[in-house]
């Protein structure tokens, strides 16, 4: 069955969604938020202006239509921890990505980097996942050599994500034999996979809900890139934030994870065992 790889990991329970659902338009312009000054204490984050951080709709890390998710979980905490007034908004991912090089938007969630985003973001890494390749049983692909054999195979991703070693690698070359579609989000992307518009997406332990539902399970298998876990952090601009500065929020999310709350965030949305293995990333070689 596709999807059986993380079906024993994810949770059998629905995430609850909170009781008052919080409009995409709030979410878009979201009003500033005070915290108690000093909850960091003198060695946090310098508090003297209002930050900006970014959220973006993908699966499990915040879904817009609920305001719920890891990364909101994480951003309420990180927040009330540092003291300091942000604006939190959503945004594509494209758009962070390009606010942060330009310094106009502080923060953002659940970021990979590569050599050319660190000449313009700094990371606090506060878990790791891997990436599979999600496929249409009907498109004849049963490893992932066979993509390379199949000229009429068309790979869908998300616009401006990158991946782990091999799935970029696939990204890549596809993109240059012009056999790559983009989209703006995973929706657009699942649908295009049932109608058989594109015959793969690469997706990740976040999307496994959606890919549980009956129409895409029933259509779909689920192969490894047999890749290692990839870290994704807190990604800050450093034309936004001075090095000194990103240290301090560094030092935040280290304490988040030292103490067991970034654990506990993913234990909601996972099993023990993949929360786990996805943030007590330290301890891997």
């Amino acid at each position: 069955m596709g999807g059986g790889i993380f079906s024993h990991f994810i949770r059998n329970r629905a995430v609850r969604c909170c009781a008052g659902v919080t409009s995409l338009v709030i979410a878009l312009f979201a009003s500033p938020t005070s915290f108690a000054a000093g909850t960091a204490g003198s060695d946090g984050p310098d508090c003297s202006r209002t930050y900006t951080l970014a959220l973006h709709d993908h699966g499990l890390l915040y879904s817009a239509a609920t305001d719920t998710g890891i990364d909101k979980d994480f951003s309420d905490e990180l927040i009330r921890r540092s003291g300091c007034k942000v604006n939190v908004s959503l945004m594509s991912r494209a758009r962070i990505w390009q606010l942060i090089e330009s310094g106009a938007l502080d923060f953002s969630l659940s970021g990979i980097t590569n050599p050319e985003r660190d000449k313009y973001a700094a990371f606090a890494w506060y878990f790791s996942n891997k990436y599979y390749l999600l496929v249409r049983k009907d498109a004849g692909i049963t490893r992932l050599s066979d993509v390379a054999r199949n000229e009429h195979f068309q790979l869908g991703v998300i616009r401006s994500f990158r991946y782990s070693t091999n799935a970029n690698r696939m990204v890549d070359q596809l993109s240059a034999a012009n056999r790559v579609s983009q989209a703006g989000g995973l929706e657009p992307l699942y649908d295009a996979l049932l109608l058989n518009r594109i015959q793969g997406m690469i997706m990740e332990p976040f999307d496994y809900p959606v890919v549980e539902e009956k129409r895409i399970r029933e259509a779909t298998s689920v192969i490894s890139f047999d890749d290692p876990s990839v870290l994704h952090g807190m990604i800050m601009s450093r034309k936004a934030l001075p090095p000194a500065e990103q240290e301090k929020w560094r030092a935040l999310v280290n304490g988040m994870l030292a103490d067991g709350t970034v654990l506990r965030i993913f234990q909601k949305y996972f099993s023990a065992e993949l929360a786990a293995a996805m943030v007590e990333f330290q301890s891997k070689p």
